[in-house]
């Protein structure tokens, strides 16, 4: 239940005392930066587009502006639901014991954008990166597939960790392992008692700090534990941890340090990431890659290779090339040489990786797991194919060690199919949500047609991607959210599309989906574009009080002959054109006709399919 008034007031109050003190750290700090004002803008318009590219660019959006308004609450009291269900994603808040999330919640347009905002879970809301610090945690205790790669011996119990991530998390052991890479076992000093070690190694791996931090079945001491941390961080470089211990048991403090210890292994992680895996991938020719052979002990900590093929086929493509003198003989004895062809090798990339994050996939995490090849011991690390391209393959990386998607429109597409191949449904996501932006930015390629005057001329940007693509992609991945986006991208588009044989094929092939098909049976496509193509037009001149207008004439077009319909003499002073060429006085006389036109064109079709819709 949203508070009244008086509560979000004193809440407010409350929020800016702690704040003031220097007791919690303001989330919805003020920010008059151009930026984020371009963002509150976007979000004013519903401007998809442009949110995701300000977003990507790493604009704040839990910032406030003079008027204390986030950008998700402009986006929930504009009403734009795809806009608030993007911020949301990517890690807008929207908490409900806050004043700025219940004054979102209390001014959202609609039942539809309040339900989204009460229903979406907190933890999402609150830290973006909470699922990627979870997988960090739980590998302390995963046993299947086994991904650890030294073991640190106690006096009484091992811990069995990650190089890797010991490497990018503490500078002593970026230092020590560097020296020993191949190093498995590492001794501890006998003076630590064990439980200041897991202490350490839960913070290491973004795990809580536990209220009692001595079992009751340990010999050590309180001062003893706590003694062996202070000398274990001290010598790790991990001074942070103290500060998580002394937040105690202040919930909101000890979140707020949690949060930033995640940030900071992220960047940890992701340095990492950018030096190590990355800066480490070897281009390689596609034929000779059974050649390359990777030792274990490896510097990189790297447990696997993934491959990834550029573009083309086996044997490379044809790289024409021209001979010296055209042609001409060159010396007494030499023949005409005549134009020839030669095959420009294909490349494969390697990326050294590590078994650790790939398990993040639920589709690796079943490769490891199982008696397949690739989970068997060799001499040197297993080269993994993945079919996709280089550009797809680094992105998707990024993901698994950063918890970061950020990629070009026109490679939305591939990273979709691709996410779905490896069952990462957060990638899937946002690549459906990145494809839904298309022609929807602020200077969109949307050119209303049926408002073109004679003589008019408009240049049209041509889309990244193809909207029959998009159609496809949407029916064999099962993803609802791009069929509906496209269907309505063609029905605000329609006249563009209506007249190709392409689109008479998508429907026919929308009325095939259904295989026991009855005559009863709708178009499931068909029916989504009626309706946005009626949206379209009635939100044109509803506010005119011409909806009954044109409700009346869509009830006339069931019952009258085709040519009675549309009355399409032109009067002889109209100023608008209609799509069928003919003059008519106002921009609402042409919008009524155009409406009627393209629906007869849709009957034209389903008669020329033979389809009853």
């Amino acid at each position: 239940m949203v508070l009244r008034k008086h509560e979000l007031e004193a809440k407010l109050k409350d929020e800016l005392d702690l704040v003031k003190s220097g007791t919690i750290r303001d989330e919805n700090p003020l920010d008059l930066s151009a930026e984020f004002d371009d963002l509150l803008q976007a979000c004013r318009r519903g401007d998809l587009k442009r949110t995701q590219e300000l977003i990507s660019a790493g604009v704040n959006i839990n910032g406030k502006d003079n008027f204390d308004y986030t950008p998700l609450i402009i986006a929930s009291l504009c009403g734009h639901y795809e806009l608030v269900e993007l911020l949301l994603e990517s890690g807008a808040l929207a908490e409900r014991d806050t004043f700025q999330g219940e004054r979102c919640i209390y001014n959202a347009l609609n039942d539809k954008i309040r339900n989204l905002l009460l229903r979406y879970d907190y933890s999402k809301s609150t830290d973006p990166l909470q699922p990627w610090a979870a997988h960090i945690s739980t590998l302390l205790s995963r046993d299947i597939p086994r991904t650890y790669d030294i073991t640190m011996m106690t006096t009484s119990e091992p811990f069995e960790l990650h190089k890797f991530l010991l490497s990018a998390r503490s500078p002593y052991f970026q230092k020590k392992l560097a020296e020993a890479p191949d190093s498995e076992n590492w001794k501890l000093p006998q003076a630590i008692p064990a439980e200041s070690f897991r202490v350490v190694t839960r913070y290491l791996y973004l795990g809580d700090i536990p209220r009692d931090l001595v079992d009751s079945r340990s010999g050590a001491t309180e001062d003893e534990v706590l003694t062996g941390i202070d000398k274990v961080s001290k010598q790790l470089e991990i001074d942070q941890l103290w500060e998580a211990i002394l937040a105690g048991q202040d919930r909101r403090l000890a979140r707020q340090r949690h949060q930033d210890e995640v940030n900071r292994a992220q960047r940890q992680i992701q340095s990492f990431f950018q030096d190590k895996v990355l800066g480490h991938k070897m281009a390689v020719d596609t034929r000779k890659v059974h050649e390359v052979k990777w030792s274990h002990g490896n510097s990189i900590f790297a447990d696997c290779l993934l491959r990834a093929d550029e573009g083309g086929d086996e044997e490379g493509d044809i790289e024409k090339q021209e001979d010296n003198a055209n042609g001409i003989p060159i010396g007494p004895f030499s023949e005409p040489q005549k134009n020839n062809t030669v095959r420009k090798a294909r490349k494969s990339v390697l990326y050294p990786v590590h078994k650790a994050m790939l398990i993040r996939s639920p589709y690796f995490e079943t490769m490891f797991s199982s008696q397949f090849l690739e989970a068997q011991a060799s001499a040197h690390l297993h080269i993994i194919k993945v079919d996709c391209s280089p550009e797809i393959l680094e992105i998707i990386l990024t993901f698994l060690y950063t918890e970061k998607v950020e990629f070009p429109l026109e490679l939305g597409l591939d990273l979709l199919y691709a996410s779905d191949m490896l069952l990462l449904d957060k990638v899937k996501t946002k690549a459906a949500a990145l494809i839904s932006t298309l022609g929807s930015g602020n200077n969109s390629i949307l050119v209303d047609r049926t408002h073109v005057q004679e003589g008019e001329v408009v240049e049209v940007e041509v889309e990244p991607i193809n909207i029959y693509d998009v159609i496809h992609a949407a029916w064999d991945l099962r993803v609802q959210r791009l069929e509906e986006f496209a269907a309505r991208y063609i029905a605000y588009r329609l006249e563009d599309y209506i007249d190709e044989e392409e689109f008479t094929e998508l429907i026919h092939k929308s009325a095939s989906r259904l295989k026991t098909r009855e005559e009863t049976d709708t178009i499931e496509l068909l029916d989504d574009i009626r309706y946005y193509l009626s949206e379209r037009f009635r939100l044109r001149f509803e506010d005119s009080g011409l909806g009954d207008i044109m409700d009346l004439k869509k009830a006339d077009s069931d019952t009258a002959p085709e040519t009675d319909v549309i009355d399409t003499s032109a009067k002889q002073g109209g100023v608008v054109r209609t799509l069928d060429g003919n003059l008519v006085e106002d921009e609402f006389a042409s919008d009524a006709i155009n409406y009627q036109l393209l629906l007869q064109k849709i009957d034209q079709i389903l008669e020329k399919l033979k389809l009853d819709a």
